[in-house]
């Protein structure tokens, strides 16, 4: 009688094992209480790398064209042609060893090939067009027009994040996207820097705005099919996806402009607008590059958040740091801080704030979840202990 109780015990013990093994495969988009804090140290990481790489690139671009930079492909250039700056840490980071457990519990094949480069193609080619879209909306509307326009790549993004990401509503999402548009909306009615764009002409105008609206829907979009590309198709727990969908897309882009760049002509004129630079030669290139630099921190930070967290919440860390440029502005460039940049700032984090709140609640439940999944099976083998007395008795 005694052995056949042991014999139960094991095989009980055995089943907690293989469900404990299921559960870490299944329960890895919860974030287990014993490594929840390394998630988020690692969202902080990337939420900084968003905001301080978007803040450096839009201050140096603006630094472009107010110091006599015209170029509007290479405007557009510097927004992917960064990428050789990540293949260091490309090469360094080694994939990470997933248990064959893993492996067999999503009995999944890995892409094809050819999978895998349509992915890097499509996103290439989107983001050479929301590049030189942005780069046209930039050049031929005031800054205040281009930051209202933009603020509609939130709107976009959960648009199609509720087709392609399967994205539900609720209270304090619908808060925070409302708060941060309304904060990027205040940034129109700033109108002290737009007098450098409004001897542009009526064509002009609505090529910008045609162009910036595009923008904000092609960046929307991308953000949606990188995290659909994330869950469809690359299935890895690695850093090195994450740079994958960085390198490789912008590689891509990078092609494609310097094609649009010999093909319009334009680089015959880049040593004379050097030469014409008020800054000098020297911070003329040292602007390109370390915009580029910028723009690729923005890039980790923001393919971080999508493959951590979703598309939706690195377009809401992107939004927030728009009432953020202004102030950086008036530190750098000394210029005036209005009470509607005040009030966008405060908007912002707010809306931040919300959308953050969210995410702790869901995690709240979800560690709730996880300890009742856990101690259901320890509370159904306590009544077996005192089996083994009785026997004795």
């Amino acid at each position: 009688m005694r052995e056949a109780q042991q014999a139960q015990l094991m095989l009980d013990q055995e089943a907690k094992d293989e469900s404990s093994i299921a559960g870490n495969v299944i329960g890895n988009s919860t974030f287990p209480s014993q490594q929840n804090w390394k998630w988020w140290i690692r969202i902080c990481f990337y939420i900084l790398f968003l905001l301080g790489g978007q803040s450096v690139a839009t201050l140096l671009g603006r630094l472009y064209y107010a110091e006599g930079g015209k170029s509007k492909w290479m405007a557009g250039l510097v927004q992917p042609a960064g990428f050789p700056v990540l293949l260091p840490l490309y090469l360094i980071s080694a994939p990470e060893n997933i248990p064959t457990a893993y492996n067999s519990y999503l009995h999944e094949r890995p892409p094809s090939f050819l999978t895998i480069i349509s992915v890097y193609v499509s996103l290439g080619i989107l983001q050479a067009a929301i590049s030189l879209m942005y780069s046209f909306g930039y050049l031929y509307l005031p800054v205040s027009t281009y930051s209202l326009i933009c603020a509609t790549q939130l709107a976009f993004n959960a648009l199609f994040s509720f087709f392609l990401n399967s994205l539900k509503f609720d209270p304090y999402i619908i808060n925070s996207l409302v708060l941060l548009t309304i904060s990027s909306i205040l940034l129109a009615f700033n109108n002290d820097e737009s007098a450098e764009s409004s001897d542009a002409s009526k064509g002009k105008y609505a090529i910008g705005f045609i162009c910036t609206v595009g923008g904000s829907a092609g960046y929307g979009l991308i953000l949606s099919l990188t995290q659909l590309f994330f869950e469809s198709v690359f299935k890895k727990e690695t850093f090195k996806v994450v740079l994958d969908m960085i390198i490789y897309p912008s590689l891509v882009s990078t092609c494609i402009i310097l094609v649009g760049l010999f093909a319009s002509g334009e680089w015959e004129g880049l040593s004379g607008e050097m030469e014409e630079f008020k800054l000098g030669k020297v911070s003329y290139l040292m602007t390109l590059i370390w915009t580029a630099i910028g723009w690729q921190v923005f890039s980790i930070g923001a393919t971080g958040l999508i493959f951590d967290v979703s598309s939706l919440f690195s377009n809401v860390i992107s939004t927030l740091g728009l009432p953020f440029v202004p102030v950086l502005a008036v530190i750098i460039f000394h210029e005036k801080m209005s009470g509607l940049k005040v009030i966008a700032m405060v908007l912002a984090i707010w809306g931040f704030l919300s959308y953050f709140y969210h995410h702790y609640l869901d995690d709240f439940k979800s560690k709730t979840k996880d300890g009742t999944a856990i101690e259901a099976p320890e509370a159904s083998t306590t009544p077996r202990m005192p089996e083994p007395e009785q026997d004795l008795l």
